[in-house]
């Protein structure tokens, strides 16, 4: 089976990347669906990504403002490679591939021959790509009815791709349409090694996967010499040196063209007709298809193709570079947060030995208090880097929201009176029950509370206020979190949500925040913040009551 992906390019959601299985997909605004879209003119319920047989449909669910796919609106409609989805003002791009395209190519095609000195060839056209390259791919050197497919392999080499691969599989579909071919590959440059490597393949005919030959010694001259060439004749060119092979694969007729980028030849594109070998013998081989303004328009195709692939390959180390970089400022910034764990860890072991050897109770106690203090940090960094790495689905269950909140509170007690400050927990007792993943919440409120008392800690007067409630607007559950601490300055409001953003220097990891929010935001809910510098701070956190609607059942077997 394919393997098909959702990937969101453009939305609050941005990069966000999702497998499609089996089962159907859910779409949409509410907590329930397994794509959740912060996008508030996404339904709750907006649509549906499903498999029908071998391929993926999409349903829109009856949603206010409509789903459309590349630009049109639908109610159901298949899914090809390359289609983009858009619900509301996010796009998702759908990607379908049969596997590993790379492997597949390298499967089909098959470089035979070896160059020879003195090779006489019946080549009957050949263009410099030097003259292409000069001017751009332009009218001046393809006839004015090939410009809308060069527009078109324009557009495909700026349009999103998850791999090099799928993109040049497009642009040969196109160019195999435009020149009428029955078969093409495109074989690129190997970076390293600087061998040529298959990377896609395309038969005119579905499913088409008979060995495809493709001449060693003309893929040599092309690269050698920069000329793309148009054979009329491949079972006599001379340049095709394995006769056999090329009578009993019906090759007629044969173009190929360099891939010719910014600075060097990355490869080249190679199309040819096919006809079977008794009625090519009994036509004399003497029909032609390809002509030089084919092999024109391939060569301006060859030239964008080429700064396509040269522009992907920058993005890609781009995005290498910039992951390095991100991995790096992790490391850098939980090496420091755990090193100070750890000295904290190694003084209270000092005082628990010296209260050992001295059968000193009472100092063995204070040593045991600064290592469960510190066990306790490792335990809550552990917590937030698996919460904010793992992407889940709540475990939405009917609970007590003060329930929950109590047992946070009761938690930070011993910590807040150790720092000097007052928590102070008021609860609504008319607050009902609601549904929740109470671990989600319980770790959400305990983040913005340990930082609430690290941030009053050693001011005169601390105070932390805990309180719960509900928004009868939007039927919602709050959890408010003040503090009379120094404040947020205006400057920092907009990241602290961030990850790795701490206004508390070198002692946060800036994981706590980042985490709370992520939890809320996979409840349905919002975290937000108030504060003034030397005004204190209020967190509210909030989500909806009640739960979205179950998932309305459908037919897999519905005809579209």
């Amino acid at each position: 089976m394919s393997r098909a992906t959702l990937l969101v390019i453009q939305g609050q959601d941005q990069g966000a990347r999702f497998q499609v299985g089996d089962d159907p997909i859910g779409i949409g605004r509410g907590v329930r669906n397994e794509i959740r879209l912060l996008d508030t003119e996404v339904s709750r319920q907006h649509a549906h990504v499903l498999r029908d047989g071998g391929r993926c449909v999409l349903l829109d669910r009856g949603s206010s403002n409509g789903t459309f796919l590349n630009g049109r609106p639908i109610k159901s409609a298949p899914l090809v490679d390359g289609d983009r989805i858009q619900i509301g003002r996010s796009v998702i791009l759908f990607s379908d591939s049969r596997g590993d395209e790379s492997k597949y190519a390298a499967s089909v095609i098959d470089l035979v021959g070896r160059e020879e000195a003195g090779d006489s060839s019946r080549i009957v056209g050949r263009v410099s790509h030097e003259t292409s390259s000069a001017a751009g791919p332009s009218t001046l050197f393809v006839r004015p009815a090939d410009t809308s497919v060069l527009y078109r392999i324009a557009e495909e080499a700026v349009s999103p791709s998850s791999s090099v691969e799928q993109l040049l599989v497009r642009v040969l579909d196109l160019t195999i349409a435009a020149v009428s071919a029955n078969r093409g590959c495109v074989l690129l440059r190997e970076i390293e090694s600087d061998e040529l490597t298959p990377v896609a393949a395309r038969h005119r005919q579905s499913g088409g996967s008979e060995k495809m030959p493709v001449s060693r010694s003309i893929v040599d001259y092309v690269l050698r010499s920069g000329h793309g060439v148009r054979t009329s004749d491949a079972r006599r060119d001379a340049r095709f040196d394995a006769g056999q092979s090329i009578l009993q694969a019906g090759v007629r007729e044969a173009l190929c063209v360099p891939m010719q980028g910014r600075y060097e030849t990355i490869g080249v594109i190679y199309v040819d007709t096919t006809t079977a070998a008794d009625a090519w013998l009994a036509g004399g081989g003497k029909t032609e298809v390809f002509s030089d303004e084919h092999l024109r328009l391939l060569i301006a195709i060859g030239r964008q193709a080429a700064l396509a692939v040269e522009n992907n390959r920058y993005q890609q180390a781009l995005v290498k570079a910039e992951r390095l970089a991100a991995m790096g400022q992790t490391i850098a910034l939980l090496s420091h947060h755990i090193k100070n764990i750890l000295q904290g860890v190694r003084g209270g072991s000092y005082l628990i030995d010296m209260g050992l050897g001295g059968h000193n109770e009472e100092m063995i106690r204070k040593g045991w208090n600064i290592v469960e203090k510190n066990q306790g940090k490792i335990y809550h960094l552990v917590m937030d880097m698996l919460t904010f790495s793992k992407d889940r689905r709540p475990t939405l269950e009917a609970g007590s929201v003060n329930q929950t909140i109590g047992d946070v509170c009761e938690l930070m007690q011993a910590r807040a009176e150790e720092c000097g400050v007052r928590l102070d927990c008021r609860f609504d007792p008319h607050l009902t029950d609601a549904v929740f993943d109470e671990e989600g919440i319980h770790r959400a409120a305990l983040n913005v509370v340990i930082n609430a008392i690290d941030a009053v800690e050693g001011t005169d007067g601390g105070l932390v206020s805990v309180e719960t409630g509900r928004i009868a607007d939007g039927d919602l559950v709050f959890i408010a979190v003040s503090d009379n601490g120094p404040g947020i300055p205006a400057d920092k409001l907009a990241s602290i949500f961030n990850i790795f953003e701490s206004t508390k220097g070198l002692r946060g990891t800036g994981l706590g925040l980042a985490v709370s929010r992520k939890i809320l935001r996979e409840h349905g809910g919002e975290i937000s913040v108030e504060s003034q510098p030397g005004g204190g701070s209020r967190f509210l956190l909030s989500w909806p009551r009640h739960p979205d609607e179950e998932h309305r059942a459908f037919d897999n077997k519905t005809s579209y």
